[in-house]
């Protein structure tokens, strides 16, 4: 029988994941695992596979969240899930073949420039994503790289998706986030049910938290919408830094 303390940190992490989702527009995943492996005693697969889980209802939260203001770029999303779709293929070839740490701290360098980049960029809130040939075949070679690196390294798009958006192609902050959203939905639906096939998802637990985040991640989207831009990409950047200490964290660790 599972104590109920266990289910009094799923419900904590479902209200923190919810609005940080909601907030920066990324799945919580890089959340959600660290704490159900340190919170509720979770192996690694089994935190993996149930976080993934509870990324499907956060993340539909989060997009009508951001839809309801016009937020999300639909057809720059389908774009990106075909080019992530296939990049997940080759990054779970790749996987096997490229030295795993080399590939974590060439992402945590990246991030680490993403992070320099978004003091000189400051997202118009009337900005949109504008397509032509040219900035089509540019989401459909980001979510290339977006699958890859979620093939190897097992994280979600949004900490890449975001910025992308930004620096590249100009999209409002909003509107990354939103569109970010929208990616990880059938993304989340596809390894959930692998993950179920392998008995690496606690439905219930994942239930709870995916639950419990939809009660915030409205709250979130609207802090985001409330704040400058700047300050967003501030917020933003402190995040993505958060998130290069535990890669580099887990990668000194890593053998």
């Amino acid at each position: 029988m599972r104590r109920r303390i266990d289910w009094l940190w799923f419900v904590a992490i479902g209200l923190i994941a919810g609005f940080m989702s909601g907030l920066f527009g990324v799945g919580g995943g890089i959340l959600i695992v660290p704490m159900l492996i340190t919170l509720a005693g979770f192996g690694q697969k089994r935190a993996a596979g149930t976080s993934l889980a509870a990324i499907v209802p956060i993340s539909v939260a989060g997009v009508i969240s951001y839809a309801v203001n016009g937020d999300v770029a639909l057809i720059a999303a389908i774009v990106l899930c075909i080019g992530s779709i296939v990049g997940a293929q080759i990054g779970s070839v790749l996987l096997h073949k490229l030295p795993k740490k080399i590939v974590q701290w060439a992402f945590i360098v990246f991030l680490l420039i993403v992070v320099v980049s978004l003091f000189f960029v400051i997202p118009s809130r009337d900005a949109d994503i504008h397509l032509g040939v040219l900035p089509v075949i540019g989401l459909l070679v980001l979510g290339l790289v977006v699958g890859i690196l979620s093939g190897i390294l097992g994280i979600g798009g949004g900490a890449v998706i975001v910025p992308m958006l930004i620096l590249l192609f100009g999209a409002s902050d909003l509107v990354a986030k939103g569109t970010s959203l929208a990616v990880m939905i059938p993304t989340a639906i596809s390894g959930t049910i692998g993950n179920s096939r392998r008995r690496n998802v606690d439905i219930p637990a994942a239930l709870t938290i995916g639950l419990c985040a939809c009660l915030t991640t409205s709250l979130g989207a609207i802090v985001a919408g409330a704040v400058d831009p700047m300050l967003g990409n501030i917020l933003f950047a402190a995040f993505l830094v958060a998130i290069a200490v535990q890669l580099s964290i887990r990668a000194i660790r890593t053998r």
